[in-house]
């Protein structure tokens, strides 16, 4: 099944490299050396936080070209605001998160790449609405585009074996991505090496995961676990008619396909008769 909105290679390459980018900026507690300066700073939450909204922008960019047309902005804003509204009744509080359920249907009925774009919308209008601005916000952002991005990837399927791919989905996701919004902050939480959970600069890959890990458990695994419980039954429960009500939306948007204004053309100019001979 194509999905309605569609993303041009140019956008695929620029995902291809965000995904890299995306690595980097997470993964980089795990990857690097014990002498890099980088590992010895606090400066790295601040510099990935000025570059990922470059990246964040340009891959946005590609995407809108050609693939979002003014049908599938409206939808967008309309999803984004919807998110941002609900946002604030959760608050996190006991990881009930209430925007998660969204972003999985919107990028499982519009799209991965309409899923990228919306878990950065939503997140930063949610951000903006409740004041959460910060230099973790693009960290949420780039979280948030990439678990709606994988909901547009998952297999094709229908009725309720659909429903169960979503619902076991948004708990796999709901975790990762707690545990990558701590590996973002991880190496900075606690001194480095002064503790059993604690960053310890250019142990090996297995050493430093094993840590990371362990200190999700200790402080956030409730707030994981609330968070995955939530949106899963949110899916469950909205999931047949939200899924029904976008699907029938985008047929009837038909997004991508050019827009008929239904005018007659107009008459060709009078001929003028043809002089005496």
């Amino acid at each position: 099944m194509t999905p309605p909105v569609r993303i041009r290679p140019r956008a695929t390459l620029a995902l291809a490299v965000a995904a890299a980018i995306s690595v980097v900026a997470f993964g980089w507690p795990l990857l690097v050396s014990a002498d890099a300066g980088i590992a010895q700073g606090a400066t790295a939450p601040w510099t990935f936080a000025l570059l990922l909204p470059l990246v964040l922008a340009v891959v946005l960019a590609e995407i809108s070209e050609g693939g979002l047309d003014a049908k599938a902005v409206a939808m967008l804003g309309v999803l984004s605001a919807l998110g941002a509204a609900i946002r604030p009744l959760g608050a996190g509080t006991a990881g009930i998160e209430t925007v998660f359920f969204l972003l999985v249907l919107g990028g499982r009925v519009f799209g991965p790449g309409f899923g990228f774009v919306l878990g950065n919308t939503m997140l930063f209008a949610s951000a903006l609405l409740t004041g959460g601005v910060g230099p973790w916000l693009p960290y949420q952002m780039l979280g948030a585009a990439w678990v709606a991005l994988g909901a547009g990837l998952l297999p094709r399927a229908r009725g309720k074996v659909e429903l169960a791919v979503l619902a076991a989905y948004s708990a796999a996701a709901s975790l990762v991505y707690g545990l990558l919004l701590n590996l973002s902050f991880w190496p900075f939480a606690l001194s480095a090496g002064s503790t059993s959970l604690s960053f310890q600069p250019g142990a090996p890959v297995l050493d430093n995961l094993v840590r990371v890990v362990a200190f999700s458990l200790a402080t956030s695994l409730g707030w994981d676990v609330g968070r995955a419980v939530t949106t899963t039954i949110l899916v469950l429960a909205t999931g047949p008619v939200l899924l029904r009500t976008l699907r029938r939306a985008a047929r009837r948007a038909s997004f991508g396909d050019p827009v008929f204004t239904g005018a007659a053309a107009p008459p060709p100019p009078p001929t003028r008769p043809a002089p005496p001979a």
